[in-house]
């Protein structure tokens, strides 16, 4: 199975994967040019392997939680190729990405994931590992990093907040990545499970406002 796979939930990044490992990937930190990027490093991916958009199985797309502007762009660029090439579109949480790796890595028990959302928030949600497969348990959710349950967190959230979230070591600068999200996307396909669709996960209100009306001039 073929797969593409986008994450634009913080920064951008995509990733080729052939029956679940991965054979082509790029990222960038900067969280301020997904709509630039995304699209020519896609682009690129297919030239490397010397395929076409017509030869994917499938495309997968982190459906947040994140800021408006930067998971719009993975998502529109996700919906276009895929009706573009005809192509079979789903949906992952974005948070399901570090739970993938975190669950290997924990083995076995509960666990937080944790992303920056900005105005001393975090993106979040809870997993239980059973033989290094996660699964959720509750979430996603956006709050105070003090309202968290005490448990191991993986994720950028952690770093930020060392003084309320314990985080692991060597998981604690980790955003989400388009790698993980293929890999995650794979082993549900493949054992007949249902992704989402790529309906946003916003968790917050646009901070966007239409108009009001304008006021009338006084003489």
């Amino acid at each position: 199975m073929l797969i593409l796979s986008l994450d634009t939930s913080a920064a951008a990044s995509a990733a080729l994967l052939l029956d679940g490992v991965v054979i082509g990937r790029f990222a960038t930190e900067d969280t301020r040019t997904h709509a630039e990027v995304l699209a020519p490093a896609v682009a690129a991916l297919l030239a490397d392997q010397g395929i076409s958009g017509a030869d994917l199985d499938a495309i997968v797309v982190g459906v947040g939680p994140g800021p408006f502007t930067g998971l719009r762009a993975g998502l529109a660029t996700a919906r276009t190729l895929a009706y573009v090439w005809d192509v079979p579109l789903h949906g992952v949480m974005s948070l399901d990405s570090i739970a993938e790796d975190a669950g290997a890595h924990a083995g076995s028990g509960e666990f937080l994931v944790a992303t920056d959302a900005r105005r001393k928030e975090v993106y979040w949600a809870r997993y239980r590992a059973d033989g290094g497969v996660p699964e959720l348990v509750a979430g996603p959710q956006v709050g105070a990093p003090t309202s968290l349950p005490a448990l191991p967190a993986y994720g950028k959230g952690a770093g930020l907040y060392p003084e309320a979230l314990a985080g692991v070591e060597g998981f604690t600068d980790v955003h989400p990545s388009a790698a993980a999200l293929g890999r995650a996307a794979y082993r549900r396909l493949t054992a007949g499970l249902e992704l989402l669709d790529t309906t946003p996960l916003y968790l917050r209100e646009s901070d966007a406002r239409v108009p009001g009306p304008r006021k009338r001039a006084t003489a």
